[in-house]
């Protein structure tokens, strides 16, 4: 399981809006005077946003959560948003170079084989499941 600390935005109907509490993994380091990743974590990290998530505890906001999801959905997640658009990308490119369309028509290809990556990954409507849990002690 792939667990994160969130602090309740609000509450309403067994659903609650959270955003993350813990602070990024760069910026915590002694070198991040030094370290360009770190001066990214600083840029991106007042870019939050909060998202929803089912919550059968009764919260408020303010409180804090534990979010909690398995490790296969977070492959199936990384799967259906990075691989498959790749692939047929790649497979897009490979016809229109078959078919002789040249250069044009390969990038063309690519660009038609990764929109129909990203909506079919969007068109399975599959998510991944997202437990939320009141931590423990409040």
């Amino acid at each position: 399981m792939i667990s994160a600390p969130v602090r309740v935005v609000s509450a309403d109907n067994g659903r609650a809006q959270v955003e993350p509490t813990a602070q990024s993994g760069c910026g915590g380091c002694a070198s991040k005077s030094s370290c360009g990743v770190s001066g990214l974590g600083k840029y991106f990290s007042h870019n939050r946003k909060a998202i929803e998530v089912p919550c059968d505890a009764n919260v408020q906001a303010g409180d804090e959560l534990q979010l909690h999801m398995s490790e296969g959905d977070l492959l199936k997640a990384g799967l259906l948003a990075y691989l498959l658009p790749t692939v047929l990308a790649l497979v897009g490119a490979g016809i229109a170079a078959a078919l002789g369309l040249g250069d044009i028509g390969a990038v063309l290809g690519a660009a038609n084989g990764m929109a129909a990556g990203f909506l079919l990954g969007r068109w399975s409507g599959w998510a991944p499941q997202i437990v939320a849990e009141k931590k423990e002690g409040f």
